[in-house]
């Protein structure tokens, strides 16, 4: 994902007497090229030379289709060289015929200063035109320019109702932004079960990290019953895509036996994959479990190496993580050293 302005993170929504154990961002503003690319599906590019002439005449023509098409293509290099300021071009004579999804990817180019002076409020201008027509991608986009006050005075309620319309339409960024601006009375009245209702929705349609803060909600019984065992496969669906958190709340409910059976070797195998995305947490649980020898074989140079992992991230890991190192000798101590140097360079 590129590394601009334009692509923020909501940090009110994010962790704010909120979802989950830890911030969990909400997609970004403007969407990224590939969120671009699908904010409804383009036309296929043209597979023959004699296609991409058909396309250019029908677009010389006046057809808007055709000229949007011809955008993405020199956008995305698709069966021409890629040209942003020729995309500009095509997106704009869409745009200007009233075609929503040019309109969209038009404030998108603005957003991101690609091939026309970078413009927030343009980008707020296009966004609007196209959320207006009922484009969700850009209903869900023109919210988060009002979230962050980009371009447009900021105001939560704005932000929510925008959110909403894309949300109600399916959009998945929007439902689970909708679902924390409700668990922190962002915009709306505060309420956990319409929280847990937009992050299910989200959560259901594959999510990741819905499908967390949804295990989290069951976990703690906020906006739905508590139901370990509903804890658990939500977590699991998230983990199972890699999602480190769920990874490591996965192992938590293993340790405890919630809604699983308890079972240290399976603790110790999703602590080990959240570990090794440098899950501090996770480095801390993992340690323990080799310090004491459950779930894997009791062995302190092991301990010692994920506590230094751990504690290179956050101090309060650093009394620990002293501690197993004092019952190491010298070789054993600068062994593991230089094996967490390794995974650092690595990693």
């Amino acid at each position: 994902m590129p590394s601009k302005r334009v692509l923020v993170l909501i940090s009110c929504l994010a962790g704010v007497a909120g979802l989950g154990v830890v911030p969990i961002g909400v997609s970004s503003i403007g969407a990224s090229p590939a969120r671009a690319e699908t904010a409804a599906p383009p036309a296929a590019p043209p597979a023959a030379p004699m296609e991409l002439e058909e396309l250019r005449l029908a677009a010389g023509q006046g057809d808007a289709t055709a000229q949007f098409d011809l955008g993405v293509m020199y956008a995305n290099g698709r069966g021409v060289a890629r040209n942003d300021d020729e995309a500009v071009r095509y997106y704009r004579l869409a745009a200007d015929q009233g075609h929503a999804q040019a309109q969209l990817y038009l404030g998108w180019m603005y957003a991101n200063g690609r091939s026309v002076p970078q413009s927030d409020a343009e980008a707020v201008r296009y966004f609007r035109l196209a959320a207006d027509q009922g484009n969700a991608y850009a209903q869900f986009d023109l919210g988060m320019m009002y979230v962050e006050g980009i371009g447009v005075a900021q105001s939560d309620a704005e932000a929510a109702r925008y959110i909403r319309l894309a949300a109600d339409q399916g959009d998945v960024d929007a439902q689970m932004a909708l679902g924390q601006m409700y668990a922190n009375g962002i915009g709306v009245a505060r309420n956990d079960g319409e929280a847990a209702r937009y992050t299910r929705l989200a959560a259901d349609q594959g999510d990741a990290d819905a499908q967390h803060d949804l295990g989290w909600m069951y976990a703690e019984g906020i906006g739905v019953t508590r139901n370990d065992s509903e804890a658990v496969r939500y977590y699991r669906l998230s983990a199972d895509q890699g999602h480190d958190w769920s990874q490591y709340q996965l192992g938590k409910m293993y340790t405890d036996g919630r809604g699983v059976a308890q079972n240290d070797s399976e603790a110790a195998r999703y602590f080990r994959l959240a570990a090794e995305q440098r899950l501090a947490d996770a480095q801390g649980k993992l340690a323990g479990m080799y310090a004491e020898g459950r779930g894997v074989p009791q062995d302190d140079s092991e301990a010692y190496f994920w506590l230094s992992l751990a504690a290179s991230k956050r101090s309060d890991y650093e009394d620990d993580r002293d501690l197993a190192e004092s019952r190491l000798n010298p070789a054993e101590i600068a062994n593991v050293q230089a094996r967490v140097a390794a995974w650092k360079a690595k990693n």
